[in-house]
């Protein structure tokens, strides 16, 4: 059997070539670009352009519609194409080149505020999915936030553009870390519809240092209503983070090795970076349930993960915390069971102030899994 011919990929939004079933006298049909978005992701069908009998000419055909060359018959001056191929191409060559001109100049250019627009239209309004009016509001506040940029061409904004915003932004940590979430949010929908060439918010990330280091441990009856509730996957992940003690941001990279039954990785600082914690035995269940339900120990984004945990402990009745709070508990339970202090320092990724412990207190993993035991956790929530 023949292999079928390969011919070069269209443009994107040139419109299409589609060869038909059966037996045809025209088995290609040529389509303009995709026409009303009726659904997201679903365009109204669009009328063929006409119907020819080799894909070539469909190519020329298309090409002279977008220079606006095209009447109804002209795939009929196309008969001689074998005959005629160096004048033939050369016309489609030109056309191509014009049809390229004029598609760059009726292009519209959309401001970063109409892009967000767009975007906040099908993320809340269009959407199946419904979202708390918490998140919305960050939505809109971070947008408010950026203001800098709104009347910017959007497929003009560079890295920097964007990382400036961040960087001279004077709120906190938070409220920076929302601008960058609706940055990676709104080049992903730009990406989806063609919009922009990359997407320049990848590196953006926020310099400011976290300034949250403050917050209010958790409770032990407030532990005890998590632990009830721990089939719960919100509450599932509070607890791993209660009893591990890293910063929320971490786990998007941590390594999680179950063999082994430890943590490795970290934020923020040199001494943070690439520690190592033991797995708990209490929460080892939790951590494997997850590795095996998401490939992963945080399933959604640090922003996205902080608003489920708000709207789980309004339903449990705990007061609102914070991810940071569940760092705060992880030292608060190893100071009530007298987890060996420096060993507490190395496992919440604190620097040490004395050089003997700074440069020579190694310790080793069986060794931190004994100081990481001493924490107890109630027996009934053990299985």
């Amino acid at each position: 059997m023949p292999r079928r011919k390969k011919y070069p990929k269209l443009p994107n939004g040139y419109g299409s070539i589609k060869k038909l079933s059966g037996k045809r006298r025209n088995p290609y049909g040529v389509y303009p670009p995709a026409g009303e978005m009726i659904a997201p992701g679903q365009y109204a069908p669009v009328k063929a352009i006409c119907y020819v009998d080799e894909y070539m000419k469909g190519f020329a055909v298309l090409t002279a519609w977008h220079a606006g060359t095209y009447y109804p018959g002209f795939e009929q001056t196309l008969n001689d194409l074998d005959r005629n191929t160096s004048d033939t191409f050369g016309s489609i060559l030109a056309d191509y080149l014009q049809a390229t001109r004029v598609d760059k100049n009726k292009e519209k250019t959309y401001t970063f505020s109409e892009i967000y627009e767009r975007f906040y239209k099908e993320k809340y309004e269009n959407s199946k999915k419904s979202y708390s009016k918490a998140t919305m509001d960050s939505t809109r506040a971070a947008f408010r936030n950026c203001s800098a940029l709104h009347d910017r061409e959007f497929s003009g904004l560079k890295y920097n553009d964007l990382q400036d915003v961040v960087d001279h932004c004077p709120l906190k940590h938070s409220s920076l870390e929302l601008i960058v979430s609706l940055f990676h949010q709104m080049y992903a929908y730009a990406e989806k519809y063609e919009l922009c060439e990359k997407d320049y918010s990848a590196h953006v990330e926020v310099k400011k240092p976290e300034d949250d280091e403050h917050g209010v441990p958790f409770s032990d009856d407030e532990l005890a209503v998590l632990w009830k509730h721990k089939k719960d996957p919100v509450v599932e992940f509070i607890l791993i983070m209660c009893y591990s003690g890293y910063r929320i941001k971490a786990y998007e990279t941590i390594e999680v090795n179950l063999t082994e039954k430890y943590f490795q990785g970290g934020v923020k600082t040199n001494t943070g970076k690439n520690r190592i914690v033991p797995i708990h035995s209490g929460i080892y269940d939790l951590v494997k349930h997850r590795i095996n339900t998401y490939r992963k120990i945080l399933d959604v984004t640090p922003y996205t993960f902080r608003n489920k945990m708000y709207a789980a402990l309004e339903h449990l009745g705990i007061q609102r915390h914070t991810p940071h709070d569940a760092r705060h508990t992880f030292s608060a339970l190893c100071e009530k069971y007298k987890v060996n202090e420096n060993d507490r320092k190395r496992m919440l990724g604190h620097a040490f102030q004395d050089i003997t412990n700074k440069v020579y207190g190694h310790r080793s993993l069986e060794e931190l899994r004994n100081e990481i035991e001493k924490i107890k956790i109630p027996s009934d929530n053990t299985r």
